[in-house]
């Protein structure tokens, strides 16, 4: 196998440069992203022992210091209950755990057996790479779930494109009763005419969330009448880490629900031509990055960590042979701009630079490359060729890999992080502009759940 020019020849050339690399992702998450303290995991963890162990209710809990309590589904918190029987330190080993695990099957899910081409050195520089990206810089700060549920949803993925449409719908269906932002790949299934599955994943979320109310009746009524309509406990809607087009709209200052609800329709009407037309052309995994990326657009809050929903994107542009693209997009999501206009998003500037990652969701959307996969296209994930070459350190961390097709339906994902720069001059931050630093009070600048509640 030639290597190519800029990669070392030896492995002990290779050795090294992973040392160097893995050297640099070190410094920089050190002193550019603060780490967020586990945040979220010890709202889990607090309100579920508070409500097992100590009567409290399950929505009264609130973070010491801090007015930030859990905000999820009830299903969520009895999904949690087995936190209770552990100290915060072993649940917060434990979420770092469950988090590595969800990643890698993702990882799997989305590059099929790419890996196994580039051994040890392809995967090293492909830690590195999603090591600097910053949705999943924050879910392991965090201890979020978001990785949770964007594997149940990805096996539902595999389970359609190879044929194993049986099973399908469970992943989703559990997704969406521990969060409401999944409950969108229903609304695929629907699109895409798969009413069985569609059953499935609608049984199992009203099982779940059915479930819940009888484990905890009090706390699923407040949930469903008043909590979840209540935005404030989640945090501000023009807060910069809501990457959302709320987002968007609050910090222009457009408080008007009725123009926030003209631009959600007008969304979900691309994504549905969009969703359909992957759909028909057999593009499962296409189908499924749209509807991640529409989800994060159409959600009142998506946090930064939330765009971990971006990672199938990048592996369908790799895929349909736009590498650099998606490694240019991927550097950005690296780079923690939007945090430049944490104090300040005004002006032409602000509007453009504070919804960064926002422009880049709808950029995909409109442009994510959808292709028609032929009923006689042979299996490439079985006749790969052993002779890829070895990926660049500055082009994309993996390469693209043909799924094997089943019976109905065919679809072709690949992974997609590239090696990101660090970020650019004045994106270091003080702990008192950081907006997860523990050491910032909760009272002046409400915080999102990206720092300070479950969300």
């Amino acid at each position: 196998m030639k290597a190519p020019a800029l990669a070392p020849a030896t492995d002990r050339g290779r050795l090294l440069l992973v040392l160097a690399l893995a050297a640099a992702v070190t410094a920089f998450t050190a002193t550019v992203p603060l780490l967020r303290d586990w945040f979220d995991l010890r709202v889990y963890h607090g309100a579920v022992d508070s409500w097992v162990h100590h009567g409290g209710g399950l929505y009264d809990y609130r973070v010491p210091g801090t007015s930030y309590g859990f905000t999820y589904p009830p299903f969520a918190a009895v999904a949690m209950l087995p936190m209770s029987l552990l100290g915060l330190r072993a649940a917060i080993a434990v979420g770092l755990l469950l988090n590595l695990g969800a990643l890698a099957v993702v990882m799997r899910l989305l590059t099929g057996r790419a890996w196994r081409r580039y051994g040890w050195y392809g995967c090293a520089l492909a830690g590195c790479g999603l090591a600097l990206f910053e949705p999943l810089r924050d879910t392991f700060s965090f201890g979020q779930v978001n990785l949770l549920l964007l594997a149940l949803v990805l096996t539902d993925a595999w389970l359609l494109r190879t044929g194993r449409a049986r099973w399908a719908g469970i992943g989703i269906g559990l997704a969406a009763a521990v969060k409401l932002t999944p409950a969108l790949f229903i609304g695929l299934l629907l699109v895409a005419r798969r009413w069985r599955e569609a059953a499935v994943a609608t049984l199992v979320a009203v099982a779940a969330t059915g479930f819940a109310a009888v484990v905890a009746p009090g706390a699923s009524r407040f949930y469903w009448t008043v909590a979840m309509w209540d935005t404030s406990r989640v945090g501000r809607l023009d807060y910069v880490s809501n990457q959302s087009l709320q987002g968007i709209l609050a910090r222009l200052g457009e408080t008007d629900r009725a123009v926030w609800a003209a631009a959600v329709l007008v969304t979900l009407a691309v994504w549905a031509v969009r969703a359909r037309r992957a759909v028909a052309a057999g593009d499962w995994a296409a189908a499924f990055a749209l509807t991640g990326l529409t989800a994060c657009l159409v959600s009142p809050i998506t946090w930064v960590h939330h765009l971990v929903w971006l990672l199938p994107s990048f592996a369908v542009l790799v895929r349909a042979g736009h590498p650099r693209i998606a490694g240019a997009l991927y550097a950005v999501l690296c780079t923690s701009v939007v945090w430049l206009w944490f104090d300040d998003a005004s002006g032409i500037d602000g509007f453009l630079g504070s919804n960064t990652y926002t422009w880049i969701t709808l950029g995909l959307l409109v442009w994510l490359p959808v292709r028609q996969l032929r009923s006689t296209e042979p299996n490439l994930a079985r006749n790969t060729s052993a002779t890829a070459p070895a990926p660049r350190t500055a082009a994309a961390m993996m390469a693209p890999v043909v799924a094997q097709p089943g019976p109905s339906s065919s679809g072709v994902t690949a992974a997609a992080a590239a090696t990101a720069s660090g970020p650019g001059r004045g994106l270091a931050r003080s702990a008192s502009s950081e907006p997860t630093g523990s050491t910032r009070p909760a009272a002046p600048n409400p915080q999102s759940s990206s720092s300070r509640a479950s969300s």
